[in-house]
């Protein structure tokens, strides 16, 4: 009887580990789920991260000497590209029917403070001084040393108008509010956010705060203020909206000699 009563036991517990394990690995299948517009040619793939569905775009003539910009996947496939931490941002509050926290310009600040850290730091030289950095380029290679030159003096120029405070809107909030009581400084915020693609909620967790709502909302409008303060002064009577890449002069101007 006893027998009886541990292998019905046993079964319950082979049984209820079965179907743990069938949801587990159902849940990670659904991490790489591949929509059906981007075609069989891209693999699952649940360690490819988070990612966002949009169509291949390309010019074509339009009439006499008229071009138009359209889709232009192959059979009018869409394509997958890896979300960033805004774009998983954006998405979680979409789902709450909320606007994305980030304007376009903000957004746009932080991927290109991103792309340039990481151009910058595969080029190489990231230990190398300037004053080295300056005796190779009259040799061979000087376009590619000046352009590292040039990649460094924008980072430093971005990261002097982070500066090295805490965000005023978090320090603010009640000790009791916080939780732990680590400072969240301004230069870990964007970095966690732009070249470790945390979110929010990832930047709490790291600095041992609890996640609330009001912890939440304070922390993007600082990151928020971090990003504009990036973008540089904005002159009055000029334009409200800046564009980075070449000739960016808002972004940098005549400040780039001395941050």
């Amino acid at each position: 009887m006893n027998r009886d009563r541990i292998a019905m036991a046993v079964t319950r517990i082979e049984r209820a580990t079965s179907i743990d394990e069938q949801a587990r690995m159902a849940e990670v299948r659904a991490m790489g789920f591949v929509p059906a517009e981007v075609g069989p040619e891209i693999p699952m793939a649940p360690a490819r991260g988070p990612v966002r569905m949009l169509d291949m775009m390309a010019s074509y003539p339009k009439g006499d000497d008229g071009f138009e910009i359209k889709a232009a996947g192959f059979l009018g496939r869409k394509t997958l590209q890896r979300a960033d931490s805004f774009d998983v941002m954006a998405a979680k509050a979409a789902r709450h029917k909320k606007q994305s926290p980030f304007s376009p310009a903000q957004v746009a600040m932080g991927r290109f403070y991103r792309d340039l850290v990481e151009k910058h730091e595969s080029a190489g030289v990231k230990c190398s001084s300037l004053e080295s950095l300056s005796q190779r380029s009259a040799g061979s290679g000087g376009d590619f040393m000046g352009a590292v030159l040039r990649d460094r003096e924008r980072i430093t120029v971005l990261r002097k108008r982070i500066g090295s405070g805490s965000a005023m809107v978090v320090r603010r909030i009640r000790p009791s509010d916080r939780g732990s009581r680590v400072t969240i400084m301004d230069r870990r915020l964007v970095d966690i956010v732009c070249l470790e693609d945390g979110t929010i909620t990832d930047v709490l967790r790291k600095h041992g705060w609890g996640d609330d709502a009001k912890l939440r909302a304070a922390l993007q409008q600082a990151l928020a203020m971090v990003l504009d303060r990036m973008m540089g002064p904005v002159r009055r009577g000029g334009a409200s909206v800046a564009h980075f890449g070449k000739g960016c002069l808002p972004i940098w101007g005549s400040e780039a000699g001395n941050g």
